[in-house]
């Protein structure tokens, strides 16, 4: 597969990016729209959704990402594969989530946010995609008992993003520690990059707590 090369880093603040996405008509796009849904936030390539549809064809996978030739590269992956579960979306996170969520029609099952833009620089840092309004978007479309997964090679990211979401009161975080092993059977290029080279993973689950009276469904 060839390999699009675009730039590393994208200031969500730019203009070209404060438009908020058109969603797909859903039922054009998924096989079957009514299977748990697995959302990737900032999915980069995309090689991590294209295995975790192959190996979990029961579930829909949609990916969100910045960086609009990745997101047209993927989905000719995803066609050339013949997957029918999986989609990719260009948008600014920041921006596009909620009208994203809103047109599904349906809650998420699952959520994932993998090795996101450090932004190092102090000045930067208003620039990290894990803020609290994405928090309150996820917690109104995620079921309950749904999980979102959280990793960074960069702890004070990782721990930033679980103060996030430790500090909404629909989410819990399943161990106080970091997490030794990926819960899910796919690790993503950044991840297998960095344990290579005797890096860490700094990696936490967190769950959103069950409605009143509602018994938790889950969908793994």
């Amino acid at each position: 597969m060839p390999i699009v090369r675009v730039r590393q880093h994208v200031n969500p603040f730019h203009l070209k990016y404060q438009q908020a996405v058109s969603p797909p008509v859903w039922q054009k796009v998924y096989a079957n729209p009514e299977r748990p849904l697995h959302l990737d936030i900032g999915c980069g390539r995309g090689r991590f959704l294209l295995e975790m549809a192959q190996l979990q064809p029961d579930w829909n996978f949609l990916g969100l990402e910045i960086r609009e030739p990745l997101v047209i590269q993927a989905n000719q992956w995803a066609a050339e594969l013949g997957l029918t579960n999986l989609y990719f979306l260009f948008g600014n996170a920041t921006r596009s989530l909620q009208p994203v969520l809103q047109s599904l029609g349906t809650e998420i099952h699952r959520v994932t946010i993998q090795f996101p833009d450090p932004w190092f620089k102090k000045r930067h840092q208003k620039r990290r995609m894990v803020q609290p309004d994405m928090v309150n978007d996820i917690a109104t479309y995620l079921i309950s008992s749904g999980t979102v997964l959280l990793q960074s090679d960069v702890e004070p990211v990782s721990r930033e993003m679980c103060d996030r979401f430790q500090s909404h009161p629909n989410f819990f975080r399943t161990h106080a520690e970091w997490l030794k092993e990926n819960p899910l059977p796919v690790p993503t290029e950044r991840e297998l990059s960095t344990l290579e080279r005797g890096g860490e993973v700094y990696r936490a689950v967190f769950v959103k707590r069950e409605r009143d009276g509602e018994i938790g469904r889950r969908g793994d």
